[in-house]
């Protein structure tokens, strides 16, 4: 549990449960897990997650988690949310997708933002901030200073019950030099959510809608010069100062990437859920037609699928406890190289996972197990699409691993040998 050291009594805003605590928050995700399995048809459906689970949510104090608590946060750290993660993802990938990247921003506010701007980001205590990393859009500058923003920013998971939206946009810097990127949080008074998600392969619950801005005003204290991923905090931040929590100094692509791991591990405990439950239930194709859990065909597929995905589970936390630690170590600690090594970590845990319902999972537990609608079958469709993200099929796949060779071997970039 990490806990503010230095913010004074007076002004601090208490949460609406001051002595809860990280394994009660943990607790309270397993057991609403366990509800959420059988809404993952009407998650899909709506495209996400009901009104009374966001209201559960919001009882539970899961928009709270990353909130530091000079603002009514419990200020948790990440290895509650990415618990709390997991756990919901097991129970609903969708459910569990729309959270974490709905919630995940806050420690990206807390970090990287000056005191005035969380002050006011932060004021009602749960933060729900979808983002997303590709640019779009344009800005006009106001006489004041702020930005009016226009434009559609896609995939942006977490949107439906989102109190903010993180974006980015290339700003024009005059004729013959190249623009400029801005990452904003724009309130959610400024911008639209648009009808356009369900359709796709997987992850059809989970509330990734665009969202429209059309002169939305963004205020500049709610800006920055930069990408989420390309921060470097290796000279400090703004919230570790303000807070004196380490947490909110560490690193923000790393952070990120954690999350994916995160997912991958809920989702394919889910699916190794459904499995045992045929194992218990069903008994084998072919003679001598055991009960599948006397089976040894079936012993092994789930014992080897049951020790990829423990091993996922187990990589990903200690990837949590080695950011925590470089986080702990100081600023310069944060380096580039230690943040693609973490990024290989998650990509390993992702692979792990997926191959242990792929290889295993899917294609035994029968047909009729399979169909649409059936839990794995949906967790199958859910990964798959997991697949096709740019975080994964793109970054952790490939352009991470280039990186850490070149941060480890000194190797600079063109533009900047």
């Amino acid at each position: 549990m990490a806990v503010a050291t230095n913010v004074p009594e007076y002004g601090v805003v208490l949460p609406p449960e001051p002595g809860l605590t990280p394994a009660e928050m943990v607790a309270r995700a397993e057991a609403i897990a366990t509800t959420l399995v059988a809404r993952q048809a009407e998650t899909e459906e709506r495209t996400f997650y009901a009104p009374d689970t966001h209201e559960e949510f919001q009882r539970a104090g899961f928009y709270r988690i990353l909130v530091p608590r000079r603002y009514g946060g419990y200020e948790f750290g990440i290895d509650t949310f990415m618990r709390v993660t997991m756990a919901l993802t097991r129970g609903c990938p969708s459910t569990g997708w729309m959270y974490c990247l709905g919630h995940a921003h806050a420690l990206v506010v807390a970090s990287l933002f000056e005191e005035r701007a969380q002050a006011e980001l932060f004021a009602s205590g749960e933060f729900i901030c979808p983002a997303t990393v590709a640019p779009a859009g344009t800005s006009e500058r106001t006489p004041d200073g702020d930005w009016l923003l226009t434009g559609t920013w896609n995939y942006c998971s977490g949107s439906p019950y989102a109190t903010h939206f993180i974006g980015h946009t290339l700003v024009p810097q005059g004729e013959g030099r190249p623009p400029s990127m801005m990452m904003f949080v724009a309130p959610r008074g400024q911008w639209e959510r648009l009808s356009d998600w369900g359709g796709q392969l997987g992850l059809k619950g989970s509330g990734s809608h665009s969202i429209a801005m059309d002169g939305g005003l963004v205020p500049a204290h709610f800006t920055l010069p930069t990408h989420v991923s390309q921060v470097t905090v290796t000279e400090g931040t703004p919230g570790r100062d303000l807070h004196g929590n380490p947490e909110y100094g560490g690193g923000q692509l790393s952070f990120m990437v954690i999350e994916d791991a995160a997912l991958a591990v809920g989702m394919a405990l889910g699916a190794l859920d459904a499995y045992e439950d045929l194992m218990r239930s069903r008994t084998a194709a072919f003679p001598p037609n055991l009960p599948r859990s006397q089976d040894p065909d079936y012993q092994y597929w789930y014992g080897e699928a049951a020790a990829m995905i423990a091993t996922g589970e187990a990589a990903v936390l200690n990837a949590v406890q080695q950011w925590r630690e470089l986080c702990e170590r100081g600023p310069a600690a944060v380096t580039k190289e230690q943040e693609m090594r973490l990024a290989g970590i998650c990509h390993q845990v992702v692979d792990l996972c997926w191959h242990a319902v792929e290889n295993y999972l899917f294609p035994t537990a029968g047909s009729s197990a399979v169909r649409q609608g059936q839990r794995i079958e949906r967790v199958w469709r859910d990964m798959s699409m997991f697949h096709s993200h740019a975080g994964f099929a793109v970054f952790l796949s490939t352009i991470a691993k280039r990186e850490l060779a070149k941060a480890r071997f000194g190797v600079a970039d063109p533009a900047h040998a």
